[in-house]
């Protein structure tokens, strides 16, 4: 594990940042059995019961999700510079259950500083979560046009993109939140 200089921020100040990579993708780590990168397009920074929070989701069959749920931590690592393809690629379309995401995809993880799970370096902007409540989708309260684009049914739920399974909605209080530097 890599041990590098972090320069505290207040997320908030990164909130264009962040919301800006969010929809190219940006990474939620996980540190269960083995620390795992899973890139996301769905999450939100805000505040909830007055604490800063960032939420993710996760659909049922994802190891992330089994990693989360046994150690109630998670990181997301933000990049400043545009997404990485490669990373993108592995990190989007493969599953930790089956290889080593860190050699697969040339990540260099940074020990975290308060929750266990590692940043990553080559996505310097880190926020480290600890879970403070989770929730299970309930699919028929979702509109019918999202449903129908977003949880079709006839799609296996191990496949990557849109299927049958449901999210998880995890909200986790930002615990710490600083950029790696170099």
């Amino acid at each position: 594990m890599t041990e590098l200089s972090k320069q505290k921020i207040n997320p908030f100040d990164y909130a264009q940042d962040i919301t800006s990579a969010l929809s190219h993708g940006i990474l939620l780590n996980t540190n269960g059995d083995k620390f795992n990168a899973m890139v996301i397009g769905w999450g939100g920074l805000g505040v909830c019961w007055g604490k800063p929070v960032f939420t993710v989701y996760v659909r049922e069959n994802r190891y992330t999700r089994a990693q989360i749920d046994k150690t109630g931590s998670f990181t997301i690592s933000i990049p400043l510079t545009g997404a990485d393809s490669k990373i993108v690629k592995v990190c989007g379309w493969k599953s930790g259950r089956d290889i080593d995401k860190v050699t697969e995809a040339g990540l260099t993880p940074v020990e975290a500083s308060v929750n266990g799970v590692p940043g990553v370096k080559e996505y310097p902007l880190t926020l480290e979560c600890k879970v403070l409540y989770s929730q299970q989708q309930e699919l028929e309260k979702i509109p019918e046009e999202i449903r129908s684009k977003s949880y079709p049914q006839d799609v296996d739920g191990f496949y990557p993109m849109a299927n049958r399974d449901p999210h998880t909605a995890y909200i986790g209080e930002i615990v710490d939140s600083y950029i790696i530097q170099s």
